[in-house]
């Protein structure tokens, strides 16, 4: 009788392990993600950009940095709300590092333009990068440092503390693959096309790859 409740006392044990594996299993496996919050112009741009990177799990375009609750594209752009257009991605470190994001996306800008990108100018459009702790900021420093040797001049791209994040209105998520049809400069468009003959006309590429040279990341 004593060493049939033992057993049971043992599978009991076992059983309830499992259960508490199998309850933190998928929690622990959603703390592994982490997110980093950039601001590089155009979020289309920088979300299109990294969504295509193997271990980034997504990329939201939103806003960050200002005062104004639950913004609108309109309010950011007029000015005055103290947002950026930034994006938020969400990666496993597993498969790639903060320290590599924050040096693609440093070469993947020109980080010593402080008046806004390439063509959008103004305050919304700045590049910036958002830390939530002394680590991130330490390592965020350091990609700064590490990309001022590389181009021999100051860079004055900010590491600033996160903030709230916005995502944007659901049109501007996922635009450069998007297939609605928009009314453009360039007439009716597909919005994938739109987005196309946006960077391009923007100048982003052509200007990366003149600030960077070989080691410019994304620009064609």
């Amino acid at each position: 009788m004593r060493q049939t409740i033992d057993v049971l006392k043992t599978v009991t044990l076992i059983l309830a392990m499992a259960l508490g594996f199998w309850v933190q299993g998928p929690r622990a496996h959603a703390q592994a993600h982490e997110t980093l919050v950039v601001a590089g112009g155009c979020f289309w741009c920088v979300e299109a950009d990294f969504e295509k990177l193997p271990g980034v799990l997504g990329a939201v375009s939103g806003y960050t940095g200002g005062q104004l609750a639950n913004p609108t594209y309109k309010q950011v752009t007029a000015g005055g709300t103290g947002h950026y257009e930034a994006v938020e991605i969400t990666f496993d470190p597993a498969q790639i590092s903060r320290r590599q994001l924050l040096d693609m996306f440093l070469r993947s800008i020109d980080p010593t333009d402080e008046g806004g990108q390439f063509c959008d100018r103004g305050a919304s459009y700045r590049s910036a990068i958002f830390v939530a702790n002394p680590g991130q900021r330490q390592m965020a420093q350091q990609a700064i440092a590490a990309a001022e040797t590389a181009l021999g001049v100051k860079v004055v791209t900010p590491v600033l503390p996160a903030t709230q994040f916005w995502p944007a209105e659901a049109y501007h998520q996922d635009y450069y693959k998007g297939q609605k049809l928009v009314l453009t400069r360039f007439g009716p468009l597909r919005q994938a096309k739109a987005y196309e003959r946006y960077r391009q006309s923007c100048g982003r590429d052509q200007r990366v790859k003149a600030l960077w040279g070989s080691a410019a990341a994304f620009a064609k």
